[in-house]
């Protein structure tokens, strides 16, 4: 009975921290309302009120939806979509303040997805903070045929950002229903690799890369400021060597030097992941990756034929079209 009415308690508290987030959100963005007017209606701190907006926004429970036929800079969406013969790309501000532009480009992503992916669609994504931001900004689509496929392995020790939660963060924004590889990231040898690719069920979700709709991509650089080195993805002397052999980032896995050819590198040797002739049968492979530690990887892939959609920040605009 303790255990009961504590459940309850819970559940009652829940709903009147949702409750009080939905009245914020309503007055904030709805009617117009500063933080202050909000905080002093509600009896609540403005730091609070700041608090629950800022949480609202990240965690996807606050939408902003812009209109994306309403480009930022067309003229560059228009140079670079003719300069690489893109069937799109869509062009965020830089932010202001700082380099960390994952938010803006995965916003954009999450919208452009969700308005072009076909009823009953299958999706492939990578993973990355982009694509965990793109979920937050997935549009609401009725439950119905859509699929959800993990383009590469898990990987042992949780990170800040985990390919199986980007899988599943994903899935619940589309009410799809979601297929991961079960497998690690990279295989501890090639050989292993090769059987861990051959066997069921790895083998079956990793044959769906060549029957996408859609794959929404990220791009992995291997700069000092690389994700993959901080989520301990990689380590120093990996990044290091993966240099020396010409990388300057991966697709789904797939090492590439600047024009767009796989390298050669032992690391590269035990990802498990699709082969490249499987994700180029995808309908519309979408790009999406920004700041200009990625300028090189974002180039490559779109020479290697991995990019049919861009989304990518002005500065790495820029930095494209002067190439």
């Amino acid at each position: 009975m303790i255990i009961r009415e504590k459940i309850l308690e819970e559940s009652k508290s829940a709903q009147d921290e949702n409750a009080l987030i939905a009245r914020i959100c309503w007055h904030y963005f709805k009617e117009g309302q500063t933080q202050d007017v909000i905080a002093r209606h509600l009896n609540i701190t403005r730091k609070k009120v700041n608090r629950i907006l800022g949480e609202a926004r990240t965690s996807g429970f606050v939408q902003i939806i812009l209109p994306q036929a309403v480009a930022v800079r067309i003229d560059l969406e228009n140079a670079l979509t003719a300069k690489f013969g893109l069937g799109r790309v869509i062009v965020v501000p830089t932010p202001i303040e700082g380099d960390d532009v994952r938010a803006m480009v995965g916003s954009a992503a999450g919208q452009y997805i969700s308005e072009n992916l076909p009823p009953s669609g299958t999706l492939g994504i990578s993973w990355g903070g982009t694509i965990h931001t793109a979920a937050q900004n997935f549009l609401p689509r009725p439950e119905g045929g859509d699929r959800v496929v993990l383009l590469c392995g898990g990987l042992a020790e949780s990170t800040r950002i985990n390919p199986y939660d980007n899988a599943a963060s994903v899935a619940r924004a589309l009410n799809a229903k979601c297929f991961y590889v079960t497998a690690p990231m990279f295989a501890s040898s090639e050989t292993l690799r090769d059987a861990l690719v051959a066997s069921e069920p790895v083998r079956s979700v990793l044959s769906m890369a060549g029957q996408l709709d859609m794959a929404l991509l990220s791009a992995i650089d291997l700069s000092e400021q690389s994700k993959a080195l901080e989520y301990g993805v990689i380590d120093e002397p990996s990044r290091l060597s993966l240099i020396e052999a010409g990388a300057v980032g991966d697709i789904c896995g797939h090492y590439l030097d600047v024009q767009g050819k796989k390298v050669k590198h032992p690391l590269a040797q035990r990802v498990i992941n699709p082969s490249i002739e499987d994700l180029k049968k995808t309908g519309q492979l979408v790009l999406a990756a920004g700041g200009t530690h990625k300028y090189a990887i974002i180039l490559a892939a779109i020479r290697a034929g991995l990019c049919h959609v861009l989304i990518c920040d002005e500065n790495v605009a820029k930095a494209l079209l002067a190439a």
